[in-house]
């Protein structure tokens, strides 16, 4: 099993969620120890407007019943769809995927900024679809673009996370999706 390395100065995370079931893990391990979580609901890439609100209901639920803080951005998904515009048929793990991590990061950065919270992190890399070179990147360069906050580039496949993800969809019954979110994924996944 992997040890997760913690940076010494770091006790409240935003945390961009993607999901219940891609955070719940990594908010059980971050909560056990001792970093406080805060949630960050940040997904226009989500289509169409009811899966996204599925997921979001299920953050939510999640988040308020562990008493975490969760935030909800705003879904404008037509801005995302500009942001991505031409690269509508890359394939997954493309450009279009850089892209949309990008634009996701950082508005996390901007809110960890807001917040006065030092550290922002992402549920993305718990993912085994998605590139986790691109989602560092993004993250990177977010904190770059923002300043004043710093990515933390975690892994979260490793030291057990996966195989708990697995359980606690179970224990808490989450709506457990079958793509990645954006309507270009469907196809391909």
């Amino acid at each position: 099993m992997q040890t997760i390395l913690v940076p010494d100065n770091l006790h409240t995370l935003l945390l961009h969620a993607c999901c219940a079931p891609c955070s719940s893990a990594i908010v059980e391990w971050l909560l056990q120890h001792d970093i406080k979580p805060v949630i960050f609901y940040f997904n226009p890439n989500i289509y169409p407007l009811q899966e996204y609100e599925i997921r979001k209901q299920e953050s939510k639920r999640h988040a308020t019943g562990l008493g975490i803080e969760w935030i909800d951005a705003d879904y404008d998904h037509r801005s995302w769809l500009d942001y991505v515009k031409g690269h509508e048929g890359d394939p997954e793990r493309g450009t279009r995927c850089r892209l949309c991590f990008d634009y996701r990061m950082i508005a996390a950065a901007r809110t960890a900024k807001q917040l006065g919270i030092s550290w922002f992190a992402t549920t993305l890399a718990s993912s085994r679809w998605k590139s986790l070179e691109q989602i560092e990147a993004a993250g990177l360069l977010a904190a770059d673009v923002v300043g004043g906050v710093q990515f933390w580039a975690q892994n979260w496949r490793k030291g057990g996370l996966q195989a708990r993800r697995g359980e606690l969809i179970k224990e808490y019954n989450f709506y457990n999706q079958r793509y990645c979110g954006c309507e270009f994924s469907i196809r391909t996944e």
